[in-house]
């Protein structure tokens, strides 16, 4: 199988494993205790309340109205990484509104919100890892980026709070505030999945040992290691700091290298939140062709 089709693959099985798990979280938890909730499944809900219109039917026309629209004004590029999503989320609902199972899995408002909140945010970070786009009201924020300039993130606040106020005609005042954390929820799981796994750990080291420092970096912890030239502030001379970027699992044994050469050594530990290049997104031997 070559790369090209490997990553479509991926791509697609992301696409609709992510949007099985929104689904899930919409009609297992949401829809029963009757939380608020943004985007484009919030504008259904409200149509779904005040119309009675079937949610799944109400979810595929408000994202192909919004399809229509990010086409039109954002391009080919845009329909084609949204168009799986806009067709695989309303199918998932129909589906999920009629498997048993999922009808009454919890009494409790407190649980549903959690359980409600992960599942949306895990299924929409596997969609954005994989590269594609869950479509919805993002379209209406990239839309207004690309005529205004306003900052992405701003306008899709803007937009889902928005969203957010047709819902409190109907809701109470825990269902409001249940949502609105549970959105908190969603957020937080979608930026730890879509850099999940890619976490790393950076260290900083200034020592005047920083050469044996280095080497055993290099044999003994079979890491990479960068000479930073650095300067002094107290005595004002020239020396190299040691930089090493690590898995998180190797922290207690670089740690003991460290202290063991010089521990007086001065080093920074830092959380990074994804590495690229040789080592990481490459192989270790990969070489660069002239």
């Amino acid at each position: 199988m070559n790369n090209k089709l490997k990553k479509s693959l991926i791509t697609v099985l992301g696409v609709v494993f992510g949007n099985l798990l929104v689904a899930i979280g919409v009609v297992g938890f949401i829809v029963p205790h009757g939380f608020v909730s943004g985007g484009a499944t919030g504008i259904s809900l409200a149509l779904n309340h005040f119309t009675g219109m079937d949610l799944s039917l109400a979810v595929l026309i408000i994202n192909g109205i919004l399809f229509l629209l990010g086409t039109w004004q954002l391009g080919k590029k845009f329909a084609v990484s949204t168009i799986l999503s806009t067709i695989v989320y309303p199918t998932w609902i129909e589906i999920c509104e009629n498997l048993p199972f999922l009808q009454g899995l919890t009494e409790n408002p407190l649980i549903a919100m959690i359980y409600g909140g992960v599942l949306i945010g895990l299924g929409v970070g596997i969609v954005i890892r994989v590269g594609a786009s869950t479509g919805g009201t993002d379209v209406l924020a990239l839309v207004l980026n690309k005529y205004t300039h306003a900052p992405v993130s701003v306008t899709l606040y803007i937009v889902d709070f928005l969203v957010i106020l047709t819902q409190m005609l109907f809701c109470n005042s825990e269902q409001m505030l249940l949502g609105v954390l549970m959105l908190f929820i969603t957020s937080f799981a979608i930026g730890k999945v879509t850099v999940l796994g890619q976490a790393q750990t950076q260290l900083f080291i200034i020592s005047g040992e920083y050469e044996k420092i280095k080497e055993a970096f290099l044999t003994e912890l079979e890491a990479g290691a960068t000479l930073v030239k650095i300067r002094t502030g107290k005595n004002n001379t020239e020396q190299e700091g040691v930089l090493c970027v690590i898995p998180s699992r190797k922290l207690y044994d670089a740690n003991q290298i460290v202290q063991s050469i010089d521990d007086k050594a001065f080093m920074t530990i830092s959380q990074i939140n994804e590495v690229k290049g040789r080592g990481f997104s490459l192989d270790r031997n990969y070489k660069v062709e002239q």
